[in-house]
């Protein structure tokens, strides 16, 4: 065996001194910079073989945010406030529209057309997603809108099977069609009307105030459910008392297409519209649905697996909870929609600081933690749940809320990252909506009919737990996007200063790496 003398050993340290000192020394600010955002940055300034300018990069003004997130986030809480009345009423009108059937039979019949309107949320999401990417992303906001205002008014006018036979239901089951349709295209749009206009180091924080809407939404129907429940006996609610809820979709409709008429187009489909990517508004949708699926298949999964592990979560809690506890734990209906009511607002608190904590940590291990939870917890939340007294069942809801906050908090900002600008509506329109179809719409009626079927009221708890394994491997695949500009889009800053700060930084970068290109060719 040989032994290195101590004068090749000092030689060998010498050389490694040698070269240490001939390494380019990374500036304090690049070396400040997240992983992710630093490959980026490098990879176009490796394609503009320069430094960012001033034209590179995209401001938007405070009040132009602010009133833009702010609008959109107003308007998918009234939108969600009227989608999501349903579920809090899905036994109620179980009664009278199915007054024939068996209690179970009842629920699972009402839940079956809660599930409808998923069906055609796809159908939804192909029209009004290339709509999006070709006309503007406000325009088809407003539209979606006014489509869900008028879908759920319709439902409080519809009169009951007693009096107009099967049309009732039929009638039913073709609001739902109309509210599952303009669905279509509203998650997918808000998403992406939100995370276009929001700066790229807050992206997460500013995006999670759309969730933050849809829960105030659902908090507030599960409110008004509840005070009914509560005010009105069993035949007052039977008679009149679940329609109230939905006539106000009226209303609240005409308030929030004005809101969505007041904003402005994204900056980053301006952006697109003035660099010649017009010819896309020359394609056919179904071109554009062929170039989503065949180029960004991918992504669409990795779309796919997020919103099951979020939409299984949120439908279990806010479609099901209140039923299951009312039909198999034969609670009050009012102690029901008043603990749910308690998870949505642990929600609307969390959200915001979970939203901000994934710009700081990143999106992959808020998901991933979350999912890992979900399988070690779903079991103990469901047997919280089904316990006496009261606490432990507000302990069981509360872990499920948390949750559903860390699936929802990071959702905004993660699913419009996965695509660039030109397709990026389109592309959200069909991910999104057809896990929802699938996982996300069905879940409180085959929940409903898996309990039913086998008798064990540890169903949904296998249920969960089955998303969060399917959640976790989604994240294995999951690029974080924590910071880093959208795809498609120019870097976005909340500020002048901001913006000299990237500049300054992409300079120092750019130095960086055209100096480490120079020594990879001499070292070569």
């Amino acid at each position: 065996m040989s032994v290195a003398s101590p004068g090749g050993q000092e030689q060998a340290g010498g050389e490694a001194q040698r070269q240490a000192r001939s390494r380019p020394r990374v500036p304090k600010r690049v070396a400040g910079l997240p992983q992710q955002v630093r490959e980026e940055l490098t990879r176009r300034l490796r394609r503009n073989r320069r430094a960012f300018s001033a034209d590179d990069v995209q401001v938007v003004e405070p009040p132009l945010l602010r009133r833009a997130v702010g609008a959109s986030a107003l308007g998918n809480c009234m939108e969600w406030f009227d989608f999501g009345v349903y579920s809090y009423l899905a036994a109620t009108i179980g009664k009278v529209f199915f007054p024939g059937a068996s209690p179970a039979a009842q629920v699972i019949s009402s839940f079956a057309t809660f599930a409808a309107a998923f069906v055609v949320r796809p159908l939804g999401g192909l029209v009004f997603g290339p709509l999006g990417d070709r006309i503007g992303r406000q325009k088809v906001l407003a539209t979606t809108m006014i489509m869900m205002a008028l879908g759920t008014f319709a439902i409080g006018v519809i009169p009951g099977y007693a009096t107009i036979g099967i049309a009732a239901p039929v009638l039913l089951l073709l609001a739902r069609m109309v509210q599952g349709f303009s669905t279509g295209g509203e998650y997918g749009g808000a998403t992406t009307f939100v995370a276009e206009y929001s700066p790229d180091r807050r992206r997460g924080f500013l995006s999670s105030w759309l969730d933050f809407g849809t829960f105030v939404g659902y908090a507030l129907g599960s409110a008004l459910v509840t005070a009914l429940n509560l005010a009105l006996t069993d035949a007052q609610m039977l008679s009149w008392g679940w329609r109230v809820p939905f006539l106000i979709a009226g209303p609240l409709g005409v308030i929030g297409l004005y809101m969505r008429m007041k904003l402005e187009e994204s900056p980053a489909f301006q952006q697109q519209l003035d660099d010649h990517e017009k010819a896309l508004a020359q394609e056919s949708a179904g071109s554009e649905f062929k170039d989503i699926v065949r180029n960004h298949w991918p992504a669409l999964l990795v779309c796919t697996g997020l919103v099951l592990l979020y939409n299984v979560t949120n439908y279990m809690v806010t479609g099901y909870l209140p039923t299951y506890q009312t039909e198999t734990l034969h609670r009050s209906s009012g102690s029901a929609d008043l603990l749910v009511l308690v998870g949505m607002l642990w929600i609307v608190v969390l959200i915001t600081f979970l939203g901000r904590l994934s710009d700081r940590v990143g999106r992959r291990p808020l998901y991933a933690v979350a999912a890992a939870a979900m399988i070690v917890l779903a079991v103990p939340a469901f047997l919280l749940i089904k316990a006496d007294g009261t606490w432990p069942p507000v302990l069981g809801v509360l872990l499920l809320a948390t949750l559903l906050a860390c699936f929802a908090a990071p959702s905004a900002a993660t699913l419009p990252a996965l695509f660039p600008t030109a397709v990026r509506y389109a592309a959200m329109g069909i991910g999104f909506n057809f896990a929802v179809a699938a996982f996300g719409g069905t879940t409180p009626l085959v929940t409903a009919a898996l309990v039913d079927g086998t008798g064990n009221d540890l169903m949904p708890a296998y249920y969960l737990m089955l998303a969060g394994v399917i959640g976790l491997v989604t994240v294995r695949f999951l690029p974080e996007s924590a910071q880093v500009p959208l795809k498609g889009s120019q870097p976005m800053v909340g500020s002048r200063e901001e913006m000299r700060e990237l500049i300054s930084t992409s300079k120092e970068l750019y130095a960086l790496t055209e100096e480490r290109e120079r020594e990879r060719v001499r070292g070569g």
